[in-house]
């Protein structure tokens, strides 16, 4: 059976990640792997070089032109990446192509794959981040696919009321999860020589991205952040820049402009890489911003995410998440909280709502006992209201 991942950032390639080993290991599959969006931009750190170093064999790399972030080169590059993904569909003729998540390269891959007749499974479908773009792509990348590997019972329901075959649909957890567990993490010392900095007795990493739905401010939200950052000279603020999404590069310059300003106590990372970023988890005090990994992958690690905004609204969450408002009065308090003995004492018995690990096997299993020839033909399922 030929099965074919599409990656687009270094998000979905590290949530990927764990099953694509597997399925790479297995006989039973030809394994296939597009590399395309972010991972070969230069401005988002080339991360398919990372790829690479993972001894994944790239069948394609396809450049989308990412040259600004402005919605009619956003727009432009989603017709180059239909184009070009579509060509190499063609040649490599895939019998399931396996997506992961919400961005709009990987809308571009199913719809390709959708006018090719291959069936789609998708993984992490039903979430819910209100203040994105990326919502709107899920629920249609969900409607484009055949098999829904998910990450808990709230999104299975969610992805039946969208129309789906409840018979198709799995819970399987979080794949963030997996990866935690399978990481060999790097310790303090040889971290902080890859990384060129000294970690302080009290650490902090920051990621935001911008609200892309709602008629928000980024740059003046962003500047929020750093002027709550500013207060706290006796923390290390470790920023990983923004996707390429609109007002991205906006975020970015404002965090080079910073860091150089704030030399003693601020650093900042196109890409930490895998395995260096779930390393410095282990040792920071916790995160803050809107990233979905403060959500998925943070808890596990019994750390606090400080999230803020709208981005990730309506995600399930566990009682380690501090939600704030965009505001410096509302970021400072809550950077104060986590590191008070009540709230520490919480993180201690936070459980991850994603679940232990396990996805990946599940999901192997899962993929190998498909009947392909009933995939394609989908019946809108109605529910009882």
């Amino acid at each position: 059976m030929k099965i074919c991942f599409v990656t687009g950032s270094r998000a979905d390639y590290g949530l990927l990640k764990p099953l694509m080993s597997l399925v790479k290991k297995d006989k039973f599959f030809d394994f296939q792997l597009i590399v395309t969006g972010m991972h070969l931009s230069k401005d988002h750190g080339l991360t398919y070089k990372e790829i690479q170093k993972d001894k994944f064999k790239i069948s394609y790399k396809i450049n989308i032109q990412i040259k600004n972030d402005k919605p009619e080169n956003i727009c432009n590059s989603m017709g180059i990446a239909i184009k070009k993904i579509s060509k190499k569909f063609k040649i490599l003729k895939p019998n399931l192509i396996v997506l992961l998540g919400d961005r709009y390269e990987i809308f571009c891959a199913s719809s390709a794959a959708l006018v090719h007749k291959i069936p789609i499974s998708h993984l992490h479908g039903g979430e819910l981040t209100r203040g994105s773009i990326d919502d709107y792509f899920r629920h249609c990348i969900t409607k484009m696919s055949n098999v829904h590997l998910v990450s808990n019972k709230k999104y299975y329901n969610r992805v039946v009321q969208l129309g789906e075959n409840s018979k198709n649909v799995h819970v399987v957890g979080g794949f963030g999860v997996d990866l935690i567990k399978k990481t060999s993490f790097l310790n303090k010392q040889k971290l902080e020589k890859i990384l060129g900095i000294n970690f302080r007795k009290k650490n902090i990493i920051v990621t935001y991205h911008p609200e892309t739905v709602i008629n928000s401010t980024p740059a003046k939200d962003f500047n929020e952040i750093l002027k709550a950052i500013k207060k706290f000279k006796d923390i290390n603020f470790i920023f990983t820049k923004a996707n390429s999404d609109t007002y991205g590069k906006k975020i970015n310059s404002m965090i080079d402009k910073f860091v150089r300003k704030n030399r003693t106590n601020c650093f900042s990372f196109q890409s930490m890489g895998q395995t260096n970023y779930l390393s410095a988890l282990k040792i920071v005090d916790g995160i803050l911003g809107n990233s979905s990994s403060g959500l998925l992958e943070v808890p596990t690690f019994k750390k606090p995410t400080i999230n803020i905004g709208s981005r990730q609204q309506d995600r399930l969450q566990a009682e380690s998440i501090i939600n704030v408002k965009p505001s410096s009065k509302k970021i400072i308090p809550a950077i104060r909280k986590i590191y008070s003995s009540k709230f520490k004492k919480l993180n201690k018995k936070i459980i991850n709502p994603y679940g232990n690990g396990g996805a990946s096997k599940k999901s192997l299993k899962i993929l190998k006992n498909l009947k392909k020839k009933n995939l394609l033909s989908k019946k809108f399922s109605d529910i009882s209201f």
